[in-house]
C-alpha cells in the first residue's frame, strides 16, 4: 500500500487537468440558478401556508365554548352496571 504523503506529492506535482479550467464559472452558474428557482419556490410555498391556514380556520368555523365532563373515578359510568341497578331498586 503507498503512503499517502507521497501520493498527495505526485499529485500536486503533475500537470494540471484541461477539463478544470473554467470550472469555476460552471459551478458559479449553477449557484445563481439554483438561487433564483429557490426564490420561486418560497413565494408558492407561502402562499400554500396562507392559504392552508385560511382553510383550516374556515373550516373549523366558529369557537364553542365547551362543556364540562361529568367527573367519575373510576371511569365511564354505566347505567345498567350492578351497583346502579340495585341502588334503583329501593
Amino acid at each position: 500500500m503507498d503512503d499517502i504523503d507521497e501520493l498527495m506529492k505526485r499529485i500536486g506535482t503533475g500537470p494540471v487537468n484541461p477539463r478544470l479550467d473554467g470550472i469555476e464559472d460552471a459551478v458559479f452558474a449553477r449557484i445563481r440558478a439554483n438561487r433564483a428557482a429557490r426564490s420561486t419556490g418560497l413565494g408558492f410555498a407561502a402562499l400554500a401556508a396562507v392559504g392552508a391556514v385560511i382553510l383550516g380556520a374556515a373550516g373549523a368555523g366558529p369557537a364553542s365554548p365547551a362543556a364540562a365532563a361529568p367527573l367519575d373515578p373510576i371511569g365511564v359510568a354505566g347505567p345498567l352496571a350492578p351497583s346502579t341497578l340495585l341502588l334503583a331498586e329501593r
